[in-house]
């Protein structure tokens, strides 16, 4: 046999006679797996499918449901029923009315409320304030009691600056029907009030001027409260601590200096001056000589001062005691506070109102200058008789 005959096939299968039944039972093998590939992969392509409607079908339907609470938000019909005083804070946005409303009942959902907020066009005239409402109620009917003045439940006050304490107490009881008394026995419970560890207890000073709506429901020591609370917040936004430690000051010592400068004051300018007069006073060992501290002792108001009334024993009384009173006179404004942190700068020594009536505030170096700013207030005391 020669080399091609080692290598011919003679069954012309390409392979040799033992391994030609092996080989078909190979290519069975791999059709049937071929075919069981087939059957999984439609089978999985079908459980997907379903998976996929299953999934987006779902999807759909609370799609729709999503979309339509945004549409048609949950809300009540009708004018409601009973009575809640709901308080709507000055600034408030229509979201945040609607989430006040729906806290208290008000309102079935904030959305349906911020819906007819967006279309009325008299929203944005909404007062801050407390307003008696009802349970329950349609968006539509909560807007129209808002902006309906009758609805005002509340009581607004405005409390100037430079008033004492004491003066507080009878304009809040005066405008609530709260009994002055009723808001001196709240002031002598300091740590119900909030008040700032710096107070040491005492709310002269801390009762921060300004407007307010107060609850017609509020007791005297939760009305106190929030004038405590209003005087935090402002301090905080000004950093009163941070700016007292600057100025080698403790908080109640700048509230003490601005008690006095606003008692002295006239005008707003002349807040800063009044400022640098106390420091140069104080820097020089001068006593203050004020008679607004005077006047406090004596739990006074006028603008004639007696020889009698200086001899007052008392350790408000600056004629007799140098460097600030004990404690502040009177509860001062953010401009006076801002003057006692910030003085003008100048070497006045001396300042005299020569015409109160018109707020006039007149400041002197010398002896001399007050001599003559004194008998200016003087000839304005003889033209104004009984003032």
């Amino acid at each position: 046999m020669n080399d091609l005959d080692l290598f011919s096939d003679p069954y012309g299968e390409g392979q040799p006679p033992d391994d030609r039944h092996g080989g078909r039972r190979d290519q069975r093998r791999v059709r049937r797996r071929q075919k069981r590939r087939r059957r999984n992969g439609r089978a999985a392509a079908m459980f997907a499918l379903a998976f996929l409607v299953a999934v987006f079908g779902t999807a759909g339907v609370l799609g729709y449901a999503w979309l339509d609470n945004r549409t048609h938000p949950p809300d009540y019909s009708g004018a409601g029923s009973g009575n809640v005083t709901v308080q709507i804070k000055d600034g408030a946005s229509g979201s945040v009315i609607g989430l006040t409303l729906e806290r208290h009942r008000v309102v079935k959902s904030s959305r349906a409320f911020v819906k007819a907020y967006n279309k009325e066009a008299r929203a944005s005239s909404i007062q801050p304030g407390f307003y008696q409402m009802r349970r329950e109620m349609s968006s539509a009917a909560a807007m129209a009691l808002l902006l309906d003045p009758k609805s005002r439940a509340g009581n607004q006050i405005t409390i100037p600056e430079g008033r004492r304490a004491v003066e507080v107490f009878e304009l809040l009881g005066k405008k609530t029907g709260i009994p002055v008394r009723e808001f001196q026995a709240a002031a002598k419970r300091p740590q119900s009030l909030g008040l700032p560890a710096y107070a040491k207890g005492k709310v002269e000073g801390f009762l921060y001027p300004g407007r307010y709506d107060l609850d017609p429901n509020g007791t005297a020591e939760q009305i106190l409260k929030q004038m405590v609370g209003r005087f935090t917040q402002e301090a905080e936004s000004v950093d009163l601590v941070g700016k007292a430690r600057q100025a080698r000051m403790n908080p109640t010592t700048v509230i003490t200096l601005a008690s006095l400068i606003q008692a002295e004051g006239g005008k707003p300018s002349d807040l800063p001056k009044i400022s640098r007069v106390i420091y140069n006073r104080v820097d020089k060992g001068m006593p203050l000589q004020f008679d607004t501290t005077v006047l406090y002792a004596l739990n006074k108001r006028t603008l004639t001062v007696t020889n009698q009334d200086l001899q007052v024993d008392s350790p408000y009384n600056t004629y007799k005691h140098k460097g600030l009173p004990p404690g502040p006179i009177a509860n001062p404004g953010p401009d006076a506070i801002e003057a006692a942190l910030a003085p003008e700068e100048g070497d006045w020594l001396f300042f005299i109102a020569t015409d109160p009536s018109r707020k006039i505030t007149e400041f002197a170096v010398t002896d001399a200058q007050r001599v003559r700013l004194e008998q200016k207030f003087r000839a304005w005391q003889r033209a104004h008789p009984g003032q």
